[in-house]
């Protein structure tokens, strides 16, 4: 399985490039699917949304397709993925990402696309290829989903948490002692990384690319 989990997407050069030796192609010869389901639920100016979405026009990929697995059915979504070398999981909210993950069937359907394929997250998108989504943390580090009282099982594709927007003033992720006092109680390896940085994996190996910032924390 081959999968390049972002903070931010493809902001620089060096995850551009870890990008297509993954897929093996030309940007000119690859497709691309962009998946903006966990985007759904946040409110307010989505400039973050346009900007990711210009990033990968700045590409010059061959194609790039957008489907909301919660806006058409798998009839819709399912061939256009079939025929795309890359399935981008954008940015937004984790949980409603992963509910709708679930609800069209699209977790089940992914390990048997990504045979071929190559899985990139942005932010919530990278966060849900975990064991499970961290409700705690989360909501210490995000400010979000406080409504939430249980955790949710992720994709379960690599065995360690991916914390996104290192050093943002958006976010809690500002100060080293406060993510090391978050995710405190975690069983594993956890990566804090900025939107310049990224981590590119290749059957379970673990290559960190980055023009920025990141952290590690293992018990």
């Amino acid at each position: 399985m081959k999968l390049l989990l972002t903070s931010g997407g493809i902001t620089n050069k060096s995850i551009a490039d870890a990008l297509f030796e993954l897929v093996g192609k030309r940007p000119e010869d690859t497709s691309l699917v962009f998946i903006p389901t966990a985007s759904n639920v946040e409110k307010g100016d989505k400039d973050w949304l346009i900007n990711d979405l210009i990033n990968l026009k700045n590409l010059n990929l061959k194609e790039i397709d957008i489907a909301d697995i919660s806006a058409i059915g798998k009839e819709l979504w399912l061939p256009r993925m079939e025929e795309a070398d890359v399935l981008f999981f954008g940015g937004g909210n984790s949980y409603h990402l992963m509910e709708w993950l679930n609800k069209s069937g699209l977790t089940e359907i992914l390990p048997e696309l990504l045979k071929n394929k190559v899985y990139v997250g942005l932010s919530a998108g990278s966060m849900v290829t975990g064991k499970d989504l961290a409700l705690i943390q989360s909501q210490i580090l995000y400010g979000e989903d406080w409504e939430r009282k249980e955790d949710m099982a992720g994709l379960n594709f690599v065995d360690f948490y991916f914390f996104p927007h290192l050093n943002s003033l958006h976010f809690n992720l500002r100060k080293e002692d406060i993510i090391r006092d978050a995710v405190k109680d975690i069983d594993g390896k956890v990566y804090a990384m900025d939107d310049n940085s990224a981590l590119k994996i290749v059957d379970g190996k673990i290559e960190i690319i980055s023009e920025g910032k990141y952290l590690i924390f293992d018990k």
